[in-house]
C-alpha cells in the first residue's frame, strides 16, 4: 500500500512516502516485528501511517502465517478411528457393525427371491388367464366333437375323426386338460349337478353321465364339468 501524505519534515518535496506493511518478509520469510519495513519521517512512520499500524495492532480474526500453514499441510488425519466407527454405526465393535451388514444382506437377497417367485407366478396367472380367452372360443366346437363322437358320427379313420383329433391335440398343446367322466365321484367345486339320478347301485354321489366336459388350463378352472349325478335311492 502507499501512503503520499508528506510528513512535515518533508513538506513541499515531491517525493512519495511508501510504507511496507506486509507482515511476513517478502526476501527472508520471517515475521516483522510492528514498525519494520516503514518508510516515513524520523520515526520511519508518518501521522498516517501510525493510524494504520493502530488499526493493525487491534486484535481479530486474521490467521497468523505458520498456522494456516500448519492447518493446510499434507499430514492432516482424515481416516476414522474405531471409536468414530463406534460412534457412527451405534455399534461396540466392528465385528457387530459388520454383522448387522450381512444381516441386512440377508434379508434383502430374501426379499429379491420372495420378489422373482411372485413375479413368475402373476406371469403364469397372465399367461394361462390369455389362453383361457382363447380357448374358450373353441369350446362349443369341442362340445359338438364330443356329442358326435356319442352318436357314432367319428368313425375310426374317418377324415372327419381327423380333423377332431387334431383340434384336441392343438388345444392340449396350449396346457387345456379335460376332466369330467361317469364313475368319478361327485365334486361340486368342478363339476356342476344338472340333475340328480336316485340309484340303488350307489351308496355316495357319483357321476352318472357327462353333458359337457370341464376344463382346466394350467392350475385354472377353464369351466366346470356339467353332469348328472346318480345318488343313493331312498
Amino acid at each position: 500500500m502507499t501512503d503520499q501524505n508528506p510528513t512535515p519534515e518533508n513538506e513541499g518535496s515531491d517525493d512519495p512516502v511508501v510504507n511496507d506493511k506486509r507482515k511476513i518478509d517478502p526476501e527472508t520469510g520471517a515475521v516483522r516485528e510492528p514498525g519494520e519495513g516503514q518508510v516515513g519521517g524520523a520515526s520511519g512512520t508518518t501521522p498516517g501511517a501510525q493510524d494504520d499500524q493502530a488499526v493493525a495492532d487491534v486484535p481479530g480474526p486474521d490467521i497468523e502465517a505458520e498456522e494456516l500453514i500448519e492447518a493446510e499441510g499434507p499430514d492432516v488425519e482424515t481416516s476414522l478411528s474405531d471409536a468414530d466407527l463406534d460412534f457412527l454405526s451405534g455399534q461396540s465393535s466392528a465385528e457387530d457393525l459388520a454383522n448387522e451388514r450381512l444381516v441386512d444382506l440377508q434379508r434383502v437377497t430374501a426379499e429379491y427371491a420372495n420378489y422373482r417367485k411372485r413375479t413368475e407366478a402373476n406371469r403364469e396367472v397372465e399367461r394361462e388367464r390369455s389362453v383361457g380367452d382363447t380357448v374358450k372360443a373353441l369350446l362349443p366346437v369341442l362340445d359338438d366333437l364330443d356329442r358326435a363322437q356319442k352318436h357314432g358320427d367319428l368313425e375310426e379313420g374317418g377324415s372327419f375323426t381327423t380333423i377332431a383329433q387334431k383340434l384336441r391335440a392343438a388345444v392340449e398343446r396350449l396346457g387345456v386338460t379335460p376332466f369330467g367322466a361317469a364313475g368319478e365321484a361327485f365334486d361340486p367345486t368342478i363339476h356342476e349337478a344338472i340333475f340328480q339320478q336316485p340309484s340303488p347301485d350307489v351308496t355316495s354321489e357319483q357321476i352318472a353321465d357327462v353333458v359337457e366336459t370341464g376344463y382346466y388350463v394350467g392350475s385354472t378352472l377353464l369351466r366346470a364339468a356339467k353332469v348328472v349325478v346318480a345318488v343313493p335311492a331312498g
